[in-house]
């Protein structure tokens, strides 16, 4: 893509602004906030965690502001249908024919950013619904094929605690996501902040910084970030090590059932562009892989009984992956 070097220098200042109005509400979670930017600009989905109240619909909304492009909610329910989603048809008449026809009545899912809030609330069946939209930027219905709007980005959230009466996601719909961002409680002094700036009558306005196109602008730089071939190497042999059956990693073999595929490879080098240039760069250094493998691998990497019981996570896999996995024939 041909694009002026001082167009370059605006859109990523860009990002610093969007950055900045995010924290205008926002306290803390600037690792969060980042890991967010960098799954926009990859042009991928992420899925957020964390207990109630650390304000990850607040997180989601308030980036909305900032963004000029369409929003929608969608607080997912028990009884939520698939058609509560992606539309459906209404019977209408022609008032000057009287002819009947059906038209396609657009759901929620028809906006640039959606905000899908406890989607751990709904059952497979309306879950689902999410698979198509999520990969294809498409939604089908009664044979007829219907485009989303670009760019279209799915925050979805999930409450880590109260499983009695949720559904899990299952592993196929967990790997449409390209994060999975696990959201912790704030610090002290982060959390004196947002007690003093939440119980006042200040309220800070969010303006919206960065419209469609720069954003669609900004995820096709980020393909052309470049990367070493040595990375790429280290990339797939991180990947390959993932896996029980084949890695020659003992901690891995000890308690991992099932490893990643190729998608997290994919998923690794985009995101470590998108990080690269959300920080002024224009090539993937090892910092980029090593930072983007956690939320990356965190929903990629299933843990065997064992691990579940010994509270042995997939994050911690990553790290010993990360301190294990030869770089010698990587320039740094």
């Amino acid at each position: 893509m041909e694009i002026s070097e001082s167009n370059l220098k605006l859109l990523i200042h860009k990002i610093s602004q969007l950055k900045e109005e995010i924290q205008k509400v926002i306290v803390g979670q600037d690792i969060i906030i980042e890991e967010m930017l960098v799954a926009l600009l990859a042009g991928g989905h992420c899925l957020l965690e964390g207990v109630p109240g650390l304000a990850k619909t607040l997180m989601v909304r308030t980036m909305s502001q900032a963004l000029d492009l369409s929003f929608r909610r969608i607080q997912f329910t028990p009884d939520l249908m698939p058609t509560d989603i992606i539309g459906t048809e209404i019977l209408e008449e022609d008032h000057q024919t009287g002819k009947r026809f059906f038209k396609f009545n657009k759901g929620p899912i028809f906006a640039n950013i959606i905000l899908a809030d406890e989607i751990n609330r709904t059952p497979p069946k309306t879950q689902s619904a999410l698979l198509e939209a999520m990969q294809e930027f498409e939604v089908t219905y009664g044979g007829q094929t219907y485009p989303l709007d670009r760019p279209f980005f799915i925050l979805a959230t999930q409450n880590p605690i109260e499983q009695a009466g949720t559904y899990p996601l299952p592993e196929a719909q967990l790997d449409r996501f390209l994060l999975y961002i696990k959201i912790g409680y704030p610090t002290a002094a982060e959390e004196t902040r947002i007690l003093s700036s939440t119980t006042g009558t200040i309220k800070n306005k969010v303006e919206p910084v960065i419209g469609a196109e720069e954003i669609k602008q900004l995820q096709a730089l980020t393909r052309e970030v470049s990367i070493s071939d040595d990375l790429i190497t280290y990339v797939s042999d991180l990947i390959r090590a993932t896996r029980p059956e084949s890695s020659a990693v003992a901690y891995v073999k000890e308690w991992v059932r099932w490893g990643a595929g190729p998608r997290a490879g994919q998923a690794l080098i985009l995101t470590a562009k998108a990080r690269a240039l959300i920080h002024g760069r224009y090539a993937v250094v090892m910092e980029d892989l090593q930072t983007m493998a956690y939320p990356v691998l965190r929903h990629r990497v299933l843990m065997n009984f064992k691990a579940d019981a010994e509270n042995v996570t997939a994050d911690m896999v990553a790290a010993e992956l990360i301190k294990t996995i030869s770089r010698t024939k990587v320039n740094i």
